[in-house]
């Protein structure tokens, strides 16, 4: 037996959402930033172009006190400073890693997550179909447990999300969140810059106990 009467809409609500940011630079933005950044590799020694199929070669990871990846550590600041606008968050953030990654045909990055961080990204200098997204993974442990087949995976009902990325894209997730990239299916070589932020004040001013003077033990 059923209840009378049309039953009203139910309402979703997102309770502890995970985000991903995601911007576009613009073409006048990207393009002479892009050549800037290949140039710049190159003179790091990075083999953009005489990779073998499956492999991969990667920077150190104090890219952002080269001079030659300040307009990019700029945006990167910007970005993150929306970021934490959003979430009301009045602390600023500081980059603490910033590398390269050039992925040759064959070559992707195995599920990882980055530590000790607060935020983490990657900007992108050169994809092509068919080496053009980022997978994110959902960080609920038992979501697993039960999944139902589906009519259409949508961001709902899924345990992977890809996000589609093109030159000039800068993402910005949780550092704790995991993220795989991949297989590279292109003809040609994926070349991106990844970066990771935390807050200077943490261990002097954040990471203070949340109780007042001389309550607890």
């Amino acid at each position: 037996m059923t209840g009378g009467g049309t039953f009203q809409t139910v309402e979703m609500l997102p309770l502890f959402p995970t985000f991903v940011w995601k911007a576009d630079l613009k073409p006048d933005q990207f393009q002479p930033l892009n050549q800037q950044i290949l140039a710049a590799l190159t003179g790091l020694g990075a083999p953009l172009n005489a990779l073998r199929p499956g492999e991969n070669w990667q920077s150190d990871h104090g890219l952002h006190h080269n001079p030659a990846f300040h307009i990019l550590t700029g945006w990167i600041q910007q970005a993150a400073a929306q970021v934490l606008q959003a979430l009301h968050i009045q602390h600023p953030l500081a980059i603490t890693g910033c590398w390269a990654n050039v992925n040759a045909p064959g070559t992707g990055h195995r599920l990882h997550s980055h530590r000790n961080n607060y935020l983490s990204g990657a900007y992108y200098v050169q994809v092509h179909d068919g080496a053009d997204s980022i997978n994110f993974f959902d960080p609920r442990p038992q979501a697993g447990v039960m999944r139902p087949t589906t009519a259409q995976p949508t961001e709902y009902n899924t345990e992977v999300a890809a996000v589609r990325v093109i030159p000039g894209s800068l993402i910005l997730f949780p550092a704790w969140l995991q993220h795989a990239v991949d297989t590279n299916r292109s003809g040609l070589p994926r070349i991106s810059v990844s970066f990771n932020l935390m807050f200077p004040a943490f261990a002097e001013e954040m990471a203070r106990p949340g109780w007042t003077s001389g309550v607890g033990t």
